[in-house]
């Protein structure tokens, strides 16, 4: 005796396949949309404990050296730098588009003028999502030839974008490295309202108990990725 067979269901037809796990480049990619720090100033409350640099606000911590990189031209601030632990990181930020960031771009840029500059430039998975490290040719003060290394991070906030520029121990994995990483997470950018165009520096201001020295090491920064470009004179604070 047969019973009359049962008509397939989509169910039955076809097995419900578990979902997909995400590629590496896509797992990447979200990690790189998580909030990594800086700041934007609407996310905090309050300003007290941050040294305010106009553009940028930074965090007060014990042993932390902060400088103003002064245009030789202008003689107008054109960056921050941060010391910490035999580490130094340069920080300057920009004004970036509404709808979409600046750093796949500048990425790509920064790579093709490293190559031009004889450095060797390597892009690789970061603190910060996708950062390029890479060396030049240097020599020491006693004749002898080497390489300086450097690690170049960009984060998009708010109509803003961020390059920091890493050297000295900060450039490899170390704990002042992860010290310095610490310290631009927890950067505050203030963009304000103004329109400007896209890639135009921030406004830094020079605190007025600021004490003004000549700048100690020259030709460290970043100055094979211009503009800007440093100049021989910082602002030091505190």
């Amino acid at each position: 005796m047969f019973g009359r067979k049962k008509k397939p269901t989509a169910q039955d037809a076809a097995p419900a396949r578990p979902e997909a796990e995400p590629s590496p480049e896509e797992d990447a990619a979200a990690r790189r949309r998580e909030p990594q720090g800086p700041l934007d100033v609407a996310q905090i409350d309050s300003r007290d404990g941050y040294l305010d640099l106009g553009a940028v606000l930074v965090r007060a911590r014990p042993g932390l050296g902060v400088r103003l990189e002064v245009d030789e031209r202008t003689q107008r601030p054109r960056a921050v730098a941060l010391d910490l632990e035999g580490g130094s990181v340069q920080v300057q930020a920009f004004a970036a588009p509404r709808s979409e960031g600046l750093w796949d771009e500048v990425r790509r840029e920064l790579v093709q003028s490293l190559r031009t500059s004889n450095g060797e430039p390597t892009i690789e998975e970061g603190p910060f999502g996708l950062q390029v490290v890479t060396r030049f040719p240097a020599t020491a003060s006693d004749g002898t030839r080497g390489f300086r290394l450097a690690r170049f991070v960009g984060v998009d906030g708010p109509r803003w974008f961020v390059r920091a520029v890493f050297t000295g121990t900060a450039a490899v994995t170390a704990e002042s490295a992860a010290a310095l990483d610490e310290v631009v997470r927890e950067l505050v950018v203030v963009r304000g309202d103004r329109p400007m165009p896209p890639r135009e520096l921030l406004t830094l201001v020079v605190p007025e108990d600021a004490v003004r020295r000549p700048d100690p090491r020259p030709g460290t920064g970043a100055e094979p990725v211009p503009p800007p470009r440093r100049g021989p004179e910082i602002t030091e604070i505190g």
